[in-house]
């Protein structure tokens, strides 16, 4: 099993394109709203990825979506249940506007790459 590469180097050295900026954010919601099935070492691999990238335009998820999961995330553990439940409604529609074939796609580029370990086989 090869090293995983640091999120903000990977970012650094890639070339990211709009859409995967946006699966990145979307992904960033999924954690907070607490929806996400990521195990606990992809989740913090993937807020670090988020932290190197939120600062990047995105096709379609940018200011208002960064917003709000910075002021969910001062908030932890704390989140007020109207602010999880706006996360979660703001998460389903940035997910409406990635396809599923970009976020798969993203996903295995993440784990070819070496920012998320490979998935094993069963």
């Amino acid at each position: 099993m090869s090293a995983l590469i640091s999120p903000s180097a990977w970012v650094m050295h890639s070339a990211l394109n709009l859409a995967e900026i946006d699966c990145v954010t979307a992904v960033m919601l999924k954690i907070l709203d607490g929806k996400c099935k990521m195990n606990e070492n992809e989740s913090r691999i993937m807020t670090a990825l988020y932290d190197a990238t939120k600062d990047k335009k995105g096709a379609h998820l940018n200011n208002e979506y960064h917003a709000m999961i910075a002021t969910a995330r001062n908030s932890m553990p704390n989140c007020k249940s109207s602010l999880i439940e706006q996360i979660y409604e703001k998460r389903v529609l940035a997910e409406t506007q990635i396809s599923r074939p970009v976020m798969k796609a993203f996903k295995a580029r993440l784990r070819s790459e070496s920012v998320l370990p490979r998935k094993l086989r069963s």
